[in-house]
């Protein structure tokens, strides 16, 4: 909420581009979601709601905007239950309304759906023609049955099942093809490029009577000052998890400071000369994955299981690691890469191995007034093997129940160093250390094996929750380890798709 201590500064409305026309909204409270907007205020209903919380997919809709350096269009799929309106502003929001090339005409992703039967109840189905739109403006040829079913992995259908829908993804390339013309809705966003940033102000929702305000600053330096200045401010990057916190909790969040407009937070570099990825703290989820994938290519299945893509399109890497849950699925993986957090305070930056970040349950080592900046992976070196490996009840979109990164450096047989990351097993992401010190140093036999599986009852006293027991965890953290000796042991080791029930990715 606001007090004497906020920075004074002008507000303004927020602006963006509905229907190819600019939108403009004041007087609503700052955390209220693109859902809400769509349905109570534009009263455009072919949005559903289904879960808020950024699960189901029921309310996917495309968020667009021009590339700053190109000026062409760009695209994404997102879940406007958990994204809060101000986030939307200089940017342009398209839904199952837009679609169609005319009010008497379907889209082929739409008739491919009426003529495949990919609709029963069709309380999601508006979230599939979405996710569907997106990708056909991606190809121009029908993507693979597995490229569909990834593209899809964040759409839920309770009723007609999957298999009339992908068909309908692959038949909606057998039409004529219905271009999509972005040139009116990028000459609208065009009379939005002048705008200051946004400062917004409207009822904190959760706190009749209070007022709260919404930063979105355009640099690092003036994140950074807003940062120093407001240590108690939220700060917001994709919402996929304080998103829930107001969908689900109804908590009051205050004064918001939003990343997504600073440009230099989304930066991806590779520095070859120094072995090092640096992934800004505001990328995307989906774009930082890819850059980690590239460098790692083992990490490839688990990057397409992390979550959704419109969760991944909106999430961000940054976001993911300093939220610090234990059970999230980048932090073990950046620990057995050994990553460095890059944190600034005001104009002071300094550098904190992702290993010392995490104190306990939900607590980091930020100092009040400072932020995440950056990751620094080091890319790995010759003869390190690196597997992510994630156990969940459901295999797309779910939440793991154990989540392991693991990295052997190897000198012919021999193990020189080791590092193990592993979710679900502590109050935080941990490397098992007494494991690690079993490896070390040992040649890399069955017998190392059992060594270091014996260990991981020292390392670790997991939970027992809904998601699993703490003997299955401790018993799939062995297993898990088993798995990476059966991939890499020196003699005879296992290809990918005999260690696994799933095709192997390519």
């Amino acid at each position: 909420m606001t007090t004497p201590d906020t920075p004074a500064s002008p507000t303004r409305p927020i602006r963006f581009v509905h229907r190819a026309q600019v939108q403009q909204v004041d007087h609503l409270p700052p955390t209220t979601t693109v859902l809400q907007w769509l349905r109570e205020h534009a009263h455009c209903t072919g949005t559903k709601e289904g879960c808020a919380e950024g699960d189901c997919g029921a309310c996917t809709v495309v968020v667009g905007e021009a590339d700053p350096v190109t000026g062409a269009w760009q695209q994404r799929t997102v879940n406007s239950c958990i994204a809060f309106l101000p986030t939307l502003d200089g940017k342009a929001l398209l839904t199952v309304e837009d679609v169609a090339p005319s009010p008497r005409e379907l889209h082929p992703c739409q008739q491919a759906m009426v003529a495949c039967h990919g609709s029963q109840c069709g309380f999601c189905t508006p979230g599939f023609v979405m996710s569907l739109w997106n990708l056909y403006q991606q190809h121009d040829t029908a993507p693979t049955r597995p490229e569909l079913a990834d593209a899809l992995s964040g759409n839920l259908c309770r009723c007609t099942g999957y298999r009339p829908i992908l068909d309908a993804g692959q038949q909606m390339f057998d039409a004529p093809r219905v271009a999509f013309d972005p040139q009116p809705w990028l000459q609208a966003l065009n009379t939005l490029a002048g705008d200051a940033p946004l400062v917004y102000e409207g009822p904190d929702a959760a706190t009749p009577g209070q007022r709260a305000r919404f930063w979105a600053p355009r640099s690092l330096d003036e994140l950074a000052r807003l940062r120093a200045d407001m240590p108690a401010a939220r700060l917001l990057a994709g919402s996929t998890d304080i998103g829930l916190w107001v969908t689900k909790q109804f908590r009051a969040l205050g004064d918001i400071i939003y990343l997504g407009r600073v440009a230099e937070l989304q930066t991806i570099q590779t520095d070859a000369t120094q072995g090092v990825l640096t992934i800004g703290a505001g990328a995307s989820l989906e774009d930082a994955w890819q850059a980690l994938t590239h460098a790692v290519p083992s990490l490839r299945e688990i990057w397409l299981r992390f979550a959704s893509p419109p969760v991944r399109h909106a999430g961000t890497l940054g976001g993911n690691i300093a939220n610090g849950s234990p059970i999230g699925d980048s932090a073990p993986i950046l620990l057995a890469l050994d990553a460095q957090l890059v944190l600034r305070h005001g104009d002071t930056v300094r550098e904190l191995p992702l290993n010392a970040f995490y104190l306990d349950y939900m607590k980091n080592a930020l100092q009040p007034g400072e932020l995440v900046q950056a990751l620094k992976v080091p890319l790995p070196a010759a003869h390190q093997v690196v597997r992510a490996y994630k156990i969940s009840k459901r295999r797309d979109s779910d939440i793991s129940a154990v989540c392991a990164g693991l990295m052997l450096q190897m000198d012919g047989d021999t193990i020189t160093e080791a590092r193990l990351g592993w979710g679900g097993m502590a109050a935080t992401a941990r490397r098992a250390t007494h494991a690690e010190a079993a490896l070390r140093g040992q040649p890399w036999t069955e017998a190392t094996l059992r060594a270091a599986q014996a260990t991981l009852a020292q390392d670790f006293t997991p939970l027992t929750d809904l998601r699993a027991s703490n003997t299955y965890r401790l018993k799939v953290a062995a297993n898990l380890l088993e798995r990476l000796w059966l991939e890499t042991r020196p003699n005879a080791p296992l290809a990918a798709d005999q260690v696994q029930v799933w095709p192997a990715q390519a």
